[in-house]
């Protein structure tokens, strides 16, 4: 007497590969939409084409020979100038970009105080690599560099770290 079909081992083996392939594939469907790669910008064209217009900044920093000096202590971060044609009072743009995490990019406006120190006070520590931009208040001039924070000695700032 032969047992029926469903009783029998190499038909549910079978079945069973390719539901496995179809419940694999749900589930990559699934990881994939929880998290969007933010790598890759949307306009990267207008990007690329606006990195030649940005370069002119850097060029202008460096005719006018200014160059900060960033400290990071605990939860305040500091950015002092070394050199160059800072006008007293001039509110500066400071943007810090994570490589990987944009939720984490964040954008500050930082006034000096009465000894010319420009001053934000942190939420919480700056911790990994970074990118740090400086920003004239009139957009004519911009620093640029990357950092691994937290960092013992302060980071330089000039127009040739692009």
């Amino acid at each position: 007497m032969t047992q029926p079909w469903y009783r029998q081992f190499w038909p549910w083996f079978i079945i069973a590969l390719p539901c496995a392939a179809v419940i694999g594939s749900i589930a990559t469907a699934i990881i994939a939409s929880q998290d969007g790669v933010n790598l890759v910008a949307e306009d990267y064209y207008k990007q690329g084409k606006e990195i030649n217009q940005d370069l002119s900044k850097f060029d202008r920093a460096e005719a006018l020979g200014i160059r900060v000096e960033l400290s990071v202590s605990d939860k305040e971060l500091t950015l002092k100038p070394l050199s160059g044609e800072i006008p007293a009072g001039q509110a500066l743009h400071l943007s810090l970009f994570h490589p990987t995490l944009a939720g984490l990019d964040s954008d500050h406006l930082l006034t000096a105080d009465g000894k010319g120190v420009y001053r934000l006070m942190l939420d919480k520590p700056l911790t990994g690599k970074w990118h740090i931009r400086v920003d004239a208040f009139n957009h004519e001039w911009r620093l640029q560099e990357t950092a691994q924070l937290p960092t013992k000695a302060p980071v330089e700032l000039d127009p040739k770290g692009r």
